[in-house]
């Protein structure tokens, strides 16, 4: 699984940081996503496709 980010899309909600801080972070300045583990292991898949649920920006998203 790789984890992919639209920082243009990102409105600095925070949702992601929430369902899987392991992955997801945020910028000091903006709040605008940072990614953290691009490819996070399987132990985590489930914490980052409930973080691609939650975004409100749909700014996330995985590729094969």
């Amino acid at each position: 699984m790789k984890v992919v980010i639209d920082e243009e899309k990102c409105c600095a909600a925070g949702q992601c940081v929430a369902a899987a801080p392991e992955v997801f972070d945020q910028r000091d300045e903006d709040g605008i996503v940072v990614l953290l583990n691009e490819s996070p292991g399987p132990e985590l898949e489930d914490s980052v496709r409930d973080a691609i649920a939650v975004c409100p920006a749909l700014a996330i998203s995985i590729e094969a």
